[in-house]
């Protein structure tokens, strides 16, 4: 059993997403809004190098959403197609970052 976390950038996809969970039997997500430490520190002008963070994070996005999921070990492939499919290659910069970690007791899956 795993834990999947991911922070999609592109909030518009959220629904197009759980809608390919759904389609995949996938259920029980939770969905978090988030804000990244760097777009926080870029409204910030206590320190002095957030100039040119501001201008590396020129895209509009001020939110993202951190989507959590109890998965069994199988569903986590099906699950980071999906994220691909919809939010886009994960190796490009601002689509998102995905990762789990083992869930060694878990009470009030539903599966």
């Amino acid at each position: 059993m795993k834990l999947m976390i991911y922070v999609m950038n592109k909030p518009e996809n959220l629904d197009k997403f759980l809608k390919e969970l759904n389609k995949q039997s996938i259920k029980g997500a939770t969905i978090v809004s988030s804000t990244g430490m760097g777009r926080r520190l870029a409204g910030s002008d206590d320190i002095p190098w957030i100039g040119s963070l501001k201008a590396i994070l020129d895209t509009p996005r001020s939110e993202s959403k951190v989507i959590m999921l109890a998965l069994p070990d199988e569903q986590v492939k099906t699950v980071y197609d999906i994220i691909e499919q919809v939010g886009g290659d994960l190796t490009q910069p601002n689509t998102g970052i995905a990762f789990t970690v083992p869930i060694d007791s878990i009470k009030g899956y539903k599966g």
